[in-house]
């Protein structure tokens, strides 16, 4: 990947734990690589087609001085969100925050601390069987489009299914969406879950009625396990109802583990 880098870009912050950091305050150096592709600027010699590296330091020195936190390691989080959202066609940000001279008590050059962070493609399925099913699935597709660190990419046709693995039941409307996001699995997990419970949803029966119920299908191409989330998802080959708005947006989005895009999955399913 192409990047723009800038290195040690002075600032004064008043970022530290100890007096001589926090209250007075002193200089820090900045580094970081703007990942973007260079091409079509390369061949048009337009700014307008990059990033204006001369905005972004100003960007950078504007929120050092704007912000007062106790740690580093918050600054350096903070001033590549806050990047990544200013300017989105930078896909990745590796920065480095340095704090010459800091207060160890002892001789020392500079402590300072590296991240990188970037945007990511995830996929969504959205489900109603309760209640105004279409205004629940609009509604949280409105409050993720509300929140800086999501995009929405692609929303497919909401559709309406069969219930899933409990036949006794009203039938559900469904949908997909693709965002780009800066969040983690677990960070999108927790959002998602609040926007289930601002809608009424309340533990119930495994696979039974619900108002809303959002689901990670994918996270990049990455395959993620924990006690509390699973990524792929679990059973999307067999769920049309997954499936068929995934087509609709993402045709040949290829899984990560069957290696089989959406299309050669629901057609395998569609076999059965």
């Amino acid at each position: 990947m192409d990047y723009i880098s800038i290195k040690n870009l002075e600032v004064f912050s008043r970022h530290g734990v100890f007096e001589n950091g926090g209250s007075l305050g002193q200089k820090y150096a900045i580094d970081v690589r703007l990942y973007i592709d260079t091409r079509i600027a390369g061949v048009t010699d337009d700014i307008d087609n990059s990033v204006d590296y001369a905005k972004v330091c100003h960007f950078i020195n504007a929120f050092m001085k704007g912000h007062d936190f106790k740690l580093i390691e918050t600054s350096a989080e903070r001033l590549a969100e806050d990047i990544l959202i200013e300017y989105p066609a930078i896909s990745n940000v590796h920065l480095t925050v340095k704090k010459p001279w800091a207060p160890v008590g002892l001789p020392i050059e500079e402590v300072n601390v590296t991240i990188e962070r970037g945007w990511h493609r995830a996929f969504l399925s959205m489900g109603s069987n309760m209640g105004d099913r279409e205004e629940y699935i609009r509604k949280a597709i409105n409050l993720l489009k509300s929140n800086e660190k999501i995009i929405v990419e692609k929303e497919s046709t909401i559709i309406e299914t069969e219930p899933y693995g409990m036949s006794q039941q009203d039938k559900f409307l469904n949908s997909c969406i693709e965002i780009k996001t800066i969040l983690t699995p677990r960070e999108i997990l927790i959002f998602c879950k609040n926007l289930e419970a601002m809608a009424g949803r309340v533990k119930t029966e495994h696979w039974g009625p619900r108002p809303l119920d959002i689901d990670i299908l994918f996270y990049d191409n990455d395959v993620y396990d924990t006690e509390n989330l699973t990524i792929p998802h679990a059973d999307i080959k067999n769920r049309a109802f997954v499936l068929e708005p995934m087509c609709e947006i993402a045709p040949y989005f290829r899984h990560p583990i069957y290696m089989k895009t959406m299309s050669e999955m629901l057609s395998d399913l569609n076999n059965k």
